[in-house]
């Protein structure tokens, strides 16, 4: 029956995996993990602020939930329960080592310089930008952090996160509201790098519109007017009748 399990196991919903792990299957764990792990590394990471203190967050939660799957009941979805797992480890972490400051350092893009003709100033740009927000995040009270995290980022309802986090969902909406109230002013500096640069000569201002005003057209010249331009042909003299 385990071999049969074990053969099927890519082909398993979430649920019947972690069935299938509580039954004995050496291979519904591993699977289970590869779903979800970069979801649940996402989530460690926003959460702690820092990689090495999400990495080893992340995996005392693998351990966590790898022991415990049978006390999943199945009244969420796994993904929840992955979820509440990963959260609650990084929150231990945290409070375990919260006298130690962190540095968090973004790592670069995965695919950076994999582009055809790349511009150097785009990566540059999304770099600052994300290191701000990591920053502002990292500036926030823990639970408001984490509902932020859990709602703004990785896309659960309230009810979901309400589920992860162990409290009420009017809890969960305080928190984010608090949240995202507090991000708003920390990120209001932020704006586009080229915003405002076009402005001056979008007014007009500073330049001439014709895009030569020193030197001014000439006049059309004139036979009443001697001496401006050329002459023009001779007129014609009226004709006399003899």
């Amino acid at each position: 029956m385990t071999e049969d399990l074990s053969t099927s196991a890519p082909g398993l919903d979430d649920r019947a995996l972690v069935a299938a792990h509580v039954a004995g299957d050496p291979e519904a764990f591993g699977e289970l993990v590869l779903r979800h792990r970069d979801r649940l590394w996402a989530v460690a990471l926003r959460t702690t602020g820092d990689p090495e203190e999400a990495a080893d967050a992340l995996q005392d939660a693998f351990i966590s939930a790898y022991r415990n799957a049978a006390s999943y009941r199945g009244e969420a979805a796994v993904t929840t329960w992955l979820h509440r797992v990963v959260v609650n480890a990084c929150l231990d972490r945290m409070r375990r080592r919260k006298a130690r400051p962190t540095v968090h350092i973004p790592d670069d893009e995965p695919d950076s310089g994999a582009r055809a003709v790349p511009d150097p100033r785009d990566d540059v740009d999304r770099l600052e930008l994300r290191m701000e927000i990591d920053k502002a995040l990292r500036a926030l009270p823990v639970d408001q952090r984490s509902a932020i995290v859990l709602i703004d980022v990785e896309g659960l309802s309230v009810a979901e996160a309400a589920e992860v986090l162990g409290v009420p969902e009017g809890t969960v909406k305080s928190r984010c509201s608090r949240g995202r109230a507090k991000l708003a002013v920390a990120l209001a500096g932020l704006r586009d790098p080229e915003a405002g640069i076009n402005d001056p000569d979008d007014s007009g201002a500073g330049r001439n519109p014709s895009g030569g005003g020193s030197v001014p057209s000439s006049p059309d010249p004139s036979p009443d007017r001697p001496g401006t331009g050329p002459p023009g042909p001779p007129r014609p003299s009226p004709e006399v009748t003899p």
